[in-house]
Parts: C-alpha cells; sequence; structure tokens
C-alpha cells in the first residue's frame, strides 16, 4: 500500500518566492480533489481564497451542481481541529448562532481526515461584507463578539477532541511576556547598531515594570474566582476576531473561521479589538472604547470581575509586544527603520493609555458583582 503524503507548512518551500501571494502546493489540490469525492456533489471549480503558508493550511471556494461551499484545511493537530468543528456545530444546531453550517459527507462525517490533517466543507455565506471599520461598525462587530461569547457558555467538546483551554494560563502569559523583555534587551544589545535597537531599549524597563504590575494585579485580582468555575461557564474565544472574521449578510452578522477557538475569559477577545481600534485610530478614545463596552453589552453583561480581568490586560504593553516579539526570529533584519518608526508611535500611545485606564477604572468604582 502507498504511504499517504503527509501535508506540511510550505512558506519556506525552496524557490517559492515569487510565487503568487494565494499559492498551495499542488500536491494539496490533489489532496483536497480527492477529499471532495467524499461529499454528494459534483465540483466544477475551486478557488483559493486564503492561505496559512507557514503553518499549512488553506481555505477553497468550491462551485458544485448544489451551490457554492467552501473547503477548509485545518492546519492544527486532528484532535485540536474536533475540538474547534465541534463548537462550530453546537453554535449552529443547538444555539442556531449565525456560523456556516458544517456539510456531512456521504457517510454522514463532518470531516474527512487525509494528509494527516481534517477537512471539512461548510456552507459559502455568498452575501457577507465586511462592515465599515468607522465606530458604528465596530459596535455592530462587539454586539455579534458579546453574543458569541454568550452563546458559547455550555458548549462541551466531542469525547475524541482534545480540550483546548487557555482559562488557567494568564499567570503564565504574563510571565513569559516579562521574561521575553530580558531577551529583547540582550537582542538590542547584540544589534545595537540597527535603526530600532536604541529606541527598544530606552522603554523596555518601563514596560517590563508594568507587566510585573500586571501580574501582581492578576495575583491579588478575582481571577482564580473565574477560572474556578470552569471551562463551560467561561465559553470561547474567537482568538483571530476583526472584520474578517465578523461579516454581514443579508440576515445579519455571521461569525466564521472558528477554527482557533478556545476556552478562556471571553473579555479578552474584546481587550484586542480595542486595542486594534486605538491603533488604527492613532489614539486612545475614551467615548470609542466606552461605546464598544456598551455594544458588548447588549449581547452579554460584563460582570465586575471580569470587567476587572479586562482592565488588568488592557494594562499590559500588548501592542509593543505584538509588534516586537519577532525580532528573536531574524534580529538583522526585523530591527529596522520601518520598525523604529512604528515603536515611535506605540510609545506615544502608550502614553495616553493611562489617563484612559483610569477613567475606565472609575466608570465601575467597584459596583456589585452582576
Amino acid at each position: 500500500m502507498k504511504d499517504e503524503i503527509m501535508i506540511k507548512p510550505w512558506l519556506d518551500e525552496e524557490g517559492l518566492e515569487e510565487l503568487e501571494e494565494l499559492y498551495v502546493p499542488e500536491y494539496i489540490e490533489d489532496i483536497g480533489r480527492e477529499v471532495l469525492k467524499y461529499y454528494d456533489f459534483n465540483t466544477h471549480g475551486m478557488t483559493v481564497m486564503a492561505t496559512k503558508d507557514e503553518k499549512g493550511g488553506a481555505i477553497w471556494r468550491i462551485d458544485t451542481d448544489k451551490g457554492p461551499f467552501s473547503l477548509k484545511l485545518l492546519h492544527r493537530r486532528p484532535t485540536h481541529s474536533k475540538f474547534s468543528l465541534g463548537a462550530q456545530e453546537y453554535l449552529v444546531h443547538e444555539q442556531k448562532m449565525r456560523v456556516p453550517a458544517i456539510i456531512p459527507t456521504k457517510d454522514g462525517e463532518k470531516y474527512v481526515k487525509m494528509g494527516g490533517k481534517l477537512w471539512f466543507v461548510a456552507d459559502w455565506i455568498e452575501s457577507l461584507h465586511q462592515l465599515p471599520q468607522d465606530l458604528e461598525g465596530t459596535k455592530e462587530l462587539c454586539t455579534a463578539l458579546g453574543e458569541f461569547h454568550r452563546l458559547t457558555k455550555g458548549y462541551v467538546p466531542p469525547e475524541d477532541a482534545e480540550v483546548v483551554s487557555r482559562l488557567h494560563r494568564w499567570p503564565r502569559t504574563y510571565e513569559r511576556m516579562e521574561k521575553k523583555m530580558d531577551w529583547f534587551r540582550d537582542i538590542v544589545h547584540a544589534y545595537s547598531e540597527m535603526p530600532a535597537s536604541s529606541t527598544i531599549l530606552s522603554v523596555l524597563d518601563m514596560f517590563q515594570e508594568q507587566v510585573r504590575e500586571g501580574r501582581q494585579r492578576l495575583e491579588n485580582s478575582r481571577y482564580e474566582e473565574i477560572v474556578a468555575k470552569g471551562n463551560e461557564v467561561a465559553g470561547l474565544v474567537h482568538q483571530d476576531y476583526g472584520w474578517s472574521n465578523a461579516q454581514m449578510a443579508d440576515d445579519g452578522m455571521w461569525i466564521i473561521d472558528l477554527d482557533g477557538v478556545s476556552y478562556d475569559i471571553t473579555i479578552r477577545d474584546l481587550r484586542k479589538l480595542i486595542i486594534d481600534r486605538m491603533h488604527a485610530n492613532g489614539e486612545w478614545d475614551i467615548h470609542w472604547i466606552r461605546e464598544m463596552l456598551a455594544a458588548y453589552e447588549e449581547s452579554l453583561p460584563i460582570t465586575d470581575e471580569v470587567y476587572e480581568m479586562l482592565l488588568i490586560d488592557l494594562s499590559l504593553p500588548n501592542l509593543f509586544y505584538k509588534n516586537i516579539k519577532y525580532m528573536v526570529y531574524s534580529p538583522a533584519e526585523f530591527l529596522n527603520e520601518e520598525l523604529e518608526l512604528e515603536v515611535q508611535s506605540i510609545i506615544k500611545l502608550e502614553e495616553q493609555k493611562w489617563v484612559v485606564l483610569e477613567e475606565l477604572a472609575n466608570d465601575r468604582n467597584g459596583g456589585v458583582s452582576i
């Protein structure tokens, strides 16, 4: 019997530098065509819509005699992928949420395992379009995010799936961020001649101290009370929520690309969205954040203990960390003039943040937990 070809990431394959952006190796396209034989439709077109070439994943639009569908190659371990597929099924069938329904195979299975990965087919929502990235569009995203978090509560994964949870990882995540500041310091000392090095070095002590303070605040918070309630009470974070993965259709907001979902304190998705908006706007705007919070709470009220988690998480230098962490892979290329300008703008943003966080803290002022 012929050995099965295992799918691998293709970003660093030799000779691929000049190929088109949505390139997928031919052997993976061939596997995809084999996968489609398990379904009760005839395919007459496959179009690559997105790739994760650094991880080994892709999405195709497929045109069939029964209409358009999506075909997705999930890059994670099969047992991990079963967790997200179970969540998608739960949201469609139990919670009646607008996420694409999974199309079963001829044998009634929800996926096909081939090339060492899971593949699945789902509805293609023709009328999807991105919302404007203004305040009103942002508020619609926040309301949909609150609904997603509310409806994911109670999810129990299939027995053969991993339990994917970040619920207990906050202390370790904060500790890792603090430790990596030491790594960054060593690197910019070693590459002191690079354009961005001196700017980064000038603020590392300050940002590292902010992480230490965040760790202390987390330790003194009601974090342990929250995680003690367990995964199912916590609900799921999307982890990649934004304009690409939450879109409007003729019948309302849809949330797509759920393959990264995890149990967590779900406010972390909103923290990421807030920081993304403040970065895009170039300033910390208390009005925008209050409107985002109010829109989110139209779907899911934020308890005082979860609000505390949001403020603690916002206090970390998340944007700085996100933008410089990849220096560890190729410092000589990464620490360039472009990064220096970006870091300078982030430093100005971070200076504005504290007044806004103080106002957000005063908005609650130790109210009673819901």
